[in-house]
């Protein structure tokens, strides 16, 4: 296995004593364990994993209303859940109530202690207590594992809940806040606590450093007896991987009911933007999912609420719904999409409120963050033909002999492969991240009782590929480095080290929720940033609260937060990366300019923040290729549309979602051929591999533009440290790794004999006209002269896809136009602060106000579609990053183009003529110096002057120059 393993050593790893220094918190090593369900026995039913009573109670008796009427916690709680259960006019139930918060939980508690075993409410208090509270380092388990420890300590008198009782509650709150009073009862005289705690142990996995606590047990002197012999019962158990196989195996034949939707389903149709805001809340999201009316789909309330009766008919035929679809996943890195598809097709998770697990999606493609997000939650997805399935049809999955079986007739209707040997382990693991953190957990418990650390005996472990490249690609030397090794080839499992994660804000909160299950209390991703670009400007009231709040949980981990109102995060993000490093992001476009990125959902996200290392299947990769030059007006956008163009002329792309072709799909995109583009430049190409549904994407620069960038960003980090951005600590080291890197500066190159899955050749002397996306699908690709005509009513310049060059571009245009008004609604959201005083200060506001446009505050505006919209069914020419059917606006038609088209197309009411684009266009070659100029923070004296009164301690120098050696 490649990268670093951080349960390798005792103590911290230098990236978790760096976290943990930084946040103040208790040294994280790294996560040698995910939580796996307590002592409960379980088995599979009907194809999901399904626990008994005693782990779950009964849906109904969870929810019940039937209360006595003195206890003041539960008049409260009970009318939450009438409301809860009124929701979607009461279809499947309502929706669960939500989990028990801090204050409710010390409510709560309270209650329990001044009540007496006798009392009628007394079973439905403890209930509450042991099935409501999120695990983890969820402030509300901070409060339940308080009060447990103390019952379990015998410091205040139990009341409902025994000592013994207290302590297996205890463990089944998965880690954190549970772990020390378990680990001081393994030492105590009680024989009952202390081998009950033993039992408890045995199925925690995020253990973190007390690991070594209950090995100094086991192995010191001083310990009693009776105190090492739990210790070592613990280490036998974790050496043992009782945790994993203590779990029902997944069966050879699954019996499930298919719910197909055919087509296309992005992450879109599944978690749609306009409800970004309820994304942490599960059950509340879900409702959502699926909300537009398309073929064979009947919405419950359109456009509100989805298939909910369609759903709930097809789960009286009494086995699990399997998602099924032609091309799924496509679009955003949302795992609240999955979270949607498992909240009406998974199964409870013991303990562990308003969350599901496993079930089963099948796909013609998947795509790989979706994929990815879904072996995170312990689902099984499948690649496979689905012509043969239909709405209603009951198959069998015959999972071990890749055979998909019509239930009616006994006949095959389909075969399959898994995508990996250990697809089977991950799934009854819970999920590859628990699959990951225990297996480590086993090797280092075998290592600590002096056995062999491999641990093949139980698990599959990923298989080498047996046809090893002559010459590795830039990407597969980056993940290399990352592994401390020359190259990865493809298909090659492994962990590079993270050196920079992103997180945006409606996925924020469910990547804090994320770490919160995972117990981490500080970071040991190098660096880790938080961005608010997509609520800052049409806030709802939760978004409020996250924006006062978010920011706190992520500085108090070592990680540095943004503003609302600073912009979109990959503006800022990109600015604080190291050459030839790896990173990850829950954002599909964090594609770096520099290095590459993996971009994941918020469960990936978390993981690798917390344990600075990102489970990687190697991908292959396609070579894009670019000679000639550039002609006369034709931009970089243009370039950006010419891969999908070229690809579906070449037949390695189709728009057909039966059967798609994608030669893109889950490789790496790598580029060549335009060496001295600027990084803002860059990124323009790399940020729109997302739509070509790529794992990542390179491209290769040469030294000089990448120099220029880092000296410029420098300055602006430590601009930001005198600006009171935190954490100072981090960026400081991010600052002293950038001076190492520009001291030496080294780029890696792709070896002369590397190989590609394919390689596309694009001859910038035969584009000649602008290359647009067609409404719908940024796939669907047509020249400009196809298309000229058409009228136009919106035009939006913004998004990620855009720098400061894109607005001076289309400011001199609209300075040029012959007309005072626009025949068009015109919205201008330029993607920093620092973008819109710079084209404040050139005065490029006064022309944009002049000509009447819509400014908008920076970051993501109208390309998400969740803050300000489109008018519905209007025709649109945005600069944004995708246009999947009702993104920008119900029923709207968005063409993709570049920020010059789309200006022109804003003056001309309609797309022009090629003639009419090259007129308007003419001047602007003559300008290009001034136009296309960026923002180098070295040269602007307000940035120059702050970072003069920055300096970096001599701590984070040391601190990175070790980093940069791993």
């Amino acid at each position: 296995m490649l990268g670093r393993i951080a349960t390798a050593r005792r103590g911290a790893s230098i990236l978790g004593r760096q976290a943990a220094k930084r946040s103040g918190a208790a040294p994280l090593s790294t996560l040698i364990g995910a939580a796996s369900s307590a002592q409960t026995e379980s088995k599979w039913i009907g194809g999901g994993l399904k626990f008994d009573s005693r782990a779950i109670p009964a849906h109904a008796a969870s929810y019940s209303t039937s209360r006595p009427l003195n206890s003041a916690f539960l008049a409260a709680y009970d009318e939450h859940v009438s409301e809860r259960a009124a929701m979607a006019d009461g279809k499947m139930g309502g929706i669960a109530p939500k989990p028990l918060d801090a204050a409710q939980c010390s409510e709560l508690v309270e209650e329990i202690k001044a009540a007496s075993a006798g009392d009628a409410n007394a079973d439905r208090l403890v209930e509450l207590l042991s099935e409501r509270v999120p695990p983890g380092v969820d402030e509300a388990a901070y409060v339940k594992a308080s009060y447990l420890s103390a019952v379990a300590l015998g410091e205040v008198p139990a009341t409902l809940i025994s000592q013994v009782r207290a302590v297996e509650l205890l463990g089944t709150m998965q880690g954190g806040y549970n772990v020390g009073t378990l680990v001081t009862l393994l030492s105590g005289a009680d024989d009952d606590l202390r081998n009950c705690a033993a039992q408890q142990l045995k199925h925690i996995l995020l253990v973190f450093d007390a690991f070594y606590d209950i090995e100094d047990i086991y192995n010191s002197d001083s310990s009693t007896p009776e105190a090492k012999a739990a210790a070592a019962s613990v280490l036998e158990s974790w050496a043992d991987a009782e945790w994993y196989l203590s779990r029902p195996e997944v069966p050879d034949k699954i019996t499930v009911t298919v719910f197909k939707v055919t087509g296309e389903t992005n992450t879109d149709d599944l978690s749609p933007a306009q409800d970004a805001w309820s994304r942490p809340d599960i059950p509340l999201h879900a409702l959502a999912m699926l909300k537009n009316s398309r073929e064979g789909i009947d919405p419950e309330v359109d456009g509100e609420i989805g298939p909910l009766g369609q759903m709930e008919e097809l789960m009286k035929k009494g086995h699990p719904l399997a998602y099924v679809g032609d091309v799924v996943g496509t679009g955003s890195s949302r795992k609240s999409a999955t979270n949607s598809v498992l909240w009406f097709m998974g199964e409870d998770m013991p303990y562990v409120p308003n969350i599901k697990s496993g079930g089963v999606c099948i796909g013609g493609k998947i795509a790989p963050i979706f994929f990815n997000t879904m072996e995170d939650s312990g689902a099984l997805p499948i690649e496979m033909d689905v012509n043969g399935l239909n709405t209603g049809d009951v198959i069998d999955i015959y999972t071990k002999e890749g055979e998909v079986v019509d239930a009616a007739c006994d006949e095959v209707v389909a075969k399959f492969d898994l995508k990996t040997n250990v697809l089977l382990d991950e799934v009854r693991a819970g999920g590859r991240i628990p699959l990951i953190i225990g297996r480590g957990l086993t090797g280092k418990a075998r290592v600590a009782l002096g056995r062999d650390g491999g641990v093949s005996d139980i698990f599959q472990m990923p298989i080498d590929p047996t046809d090893v490249p002559r010459g590795f690609s830039l990407a597969q030397k980056m993940v290399g480095k990352a592994c401390g090794v020359d190259g990865v080839p493809p298909g090659k499992y492994c962990e590079p080290a993270m050196t920079t994660v992103g997180s945006q804000d409606t996925t924020g909160p469910m990547t804090r929720d994320e770490l919160k299950s995972l117990a981490c209390l500080g970071f040991s991703a190098d660096l880790v940033m938080q961005s608010f670009c997509h609520t800052a400007a049409y806030p709802k009231p939760v978004d409020v609260v996250t924006h006062h709040t978010l920011p706190d949980f992520i500085q108090t981990r070592g990680g540095v937060s943004l503003r609302p109102g600073d912009g979109i995060i990959h503006s800022w993000l990109n600015r604080m990366l190291v050459p030839d490093t790896v990173g990850t992001g829950g954002d599909s476009h964090t594609r770096f300019p520099l290095g590459v990125s993996f971009p994941a959902g918020s469960g990936l996200v978390a993981f690798a923040a917390a344990t600075g290392i990102f489970p990687l299947d190697m991908p292959e990769s396609v070579l894009v290729r670019f000679t000639g030059k550039m002609q006369p007006g034709i931009t970089l956008r243009d370039l950006v549309q010419a891969i999908p163009y070229t690809a579906l002329k070449n037949g390695l792309l189709t728009t057909e979602k039966k059967g798609k072709i994608n030669v893109f799909s889950g490789r790496v995109l790598e580029i060549e051929g335009l060496p001295d583009l600027k990084c803002e430049q860059a990124f323009e190409l790399s940020d729109a591999s997302a739509e070509r549904s790529a794992a990542g994407c390179t491209i290769k620069l040469n030294k000089e533009p990448v120099i220029e960038y880092l000296n410029s960003n420098v300055v602006m980090l430590k601009w930001m440290i005198s600006e009171g951005y935190g954490d100072p600590r981090t960026l400081e080291r991010r600052i002293a790794r950038m001076e190492d890197w520009l001291a030496q500066p080294d780029l890696m190159e792709a070896d002369p004999n590397a190989e590609y899955a394919e390689i596309i050749e694009i001859n910038m002397d035969d584009i000649k006209e602008p290359i647009l996306a067609l409404p719908n699908d940024p796939d669907a690709s047509a020249l400009l002269s196809e298309v000229a005509g058409d009228k136009v009513d919106e035009v939006f310049i913004g998004s990620c896809m855009t720098n400061i060059g894109h607005f001076r571009a289309a400011g001199k245009l609209l300075a040029d136009r012959a007309t005072a008004t626009l025949p068009t609604k015109l919205w201008i959201a330029p993607p920093t602060k620092m973008d819109e005083a710079q084209l404040t200060e050139e005065g490029y506001y006064s022309t944009f106000g002049t000509a009447g446009a819509r400014t908008e505050m920076p970051g993501c505006s109208l390309c998400m579609g969740n803050q300000a919209r489109v008018e519905p069914g209007c025709t649109t020419v945005s600069t944004s990053t995708r246009n999947f059917p009702n993104r920008l606006g119900q029923g709207s038609n968005v063409y993709l183009a570049s920020a010059e088209l789309a200006a022109v197309a804003s003056i001309e009411g309609e797309l022009p003529s090629v003639e009419t684009y090259m007129k308007h266009m003419a001047n602007m070659d003559a300008v290009a110096a001034d136009t296309y100029r960026y923002l180098n923070f070295d040269q602007l004296p307000k940035f120059v002057e702050a970072s003069d009164r920055v300096e970096i301690s001599e701590e984070m120098k040391a601190a990175a120059k070790k980093l940069s050696l791993l």
